[in-house]
């Protein structure tokens, strides 16, 4: 059964890293000692091993050692092995690049299906969808193929932003990117507010947090999801 958890980003405003998801990466985490940590995501400015010195900082809060994936010899069998897997937030072209060049897209979507505990946070949630193409990142890299883990039944687009009331801003909301998405696609799109997350349990998906998601379908109106909502028949 897959046990996943998507959250829109790692860390909220005031807050430290991972902070805000802790009692429920307590809970999600309950049977790992060591988790598997995949920082393939951070372009430069922070090295792998420091990544991973920053997650294992937050997961020592509740007593689960983290490993970077970047450290085994064979990645391939680290997914195989693992208790628990992370993948953090960062450049997605670069992470889904990483995964391909590595050859772990479709290993690391086949473990998580048979019932390794997943978190993604920013771009390690983007690739829980069928495809990373309602990412806000820049395309520093190119990937071979833009299809993730599929690990739900239809994209995200993480830090989803409202527009803001009394902005002069003239460039594109989220909302008119996803449009553009929607004009040669069809696949829903669940704009995930911060502080919000998806709790993955078999085939059934709720909504967590305090706020409300937005779901975009293609020649529908944009609607509003609350907490607690189920999006397990989504597709």
């Amino acid at each position: 059964m897959k046990k996943v958890i998507i959250a829109s980003t790692s860390t909220l405003h005031g807050s430290s890293y991972l902070e805000y998801l802790l009692p429920s990466l307590k809970l999600h985490f309950k049977d790992c000692k060591n988790l598997l940590f995949i920082p393939y995501a951070r372009p430069g400015g922070i090295s792998h091993d420091e990544y991973t010195a920053k997650a294992s900082e937050a997961f020592a809060k509740i007593n689960i050692s983290v490993k970077g994936i970047h450290e085994f010899e064979n990645p391939e069998t680290a997914i195989k092995n693992a208790e628990g897997i992370f993948t953090g937030g960062g450049n997605t072209f670069l992470l889904v690049s990483q995964l391909y060049k590595n050859n772990m897209m479709q290993l690391l979507s086949e473990t998580v299906k048979n019932g390794t505990p997943y978190l993604g946070t920013s771009a390690g949630s983007n690739i829980c969808g069928l495809s990373m193409q309602t990412t806000n990142d820049m395309p520093i890299v190119y990937p071979p193929s833009f299809q993730t883990l599929g690990l739900i039944s239809f994209n995200l687009n993480p830090h989803y932003l409202d527009p803001e009331e009394k902005s002069t801003h003239m460039g594109e909301t989220r909302e008119e990117r996803i449009k553009e998405f929607h004009a040669f696609n069809t696949i829903p799109v669940l704009g995930l507010r911060e502080g919000s997350w998806l709790e993955v349990k078999g085939e059934k998906i709720t909504l967590k947090g305090n706020l409300s998601a937005r779901l975009f379908l293609k020649n529908q109106l944009p609607t509003e999801l609350a907490p607690e909502s189920d999006l397990g028949n989504l597709k």
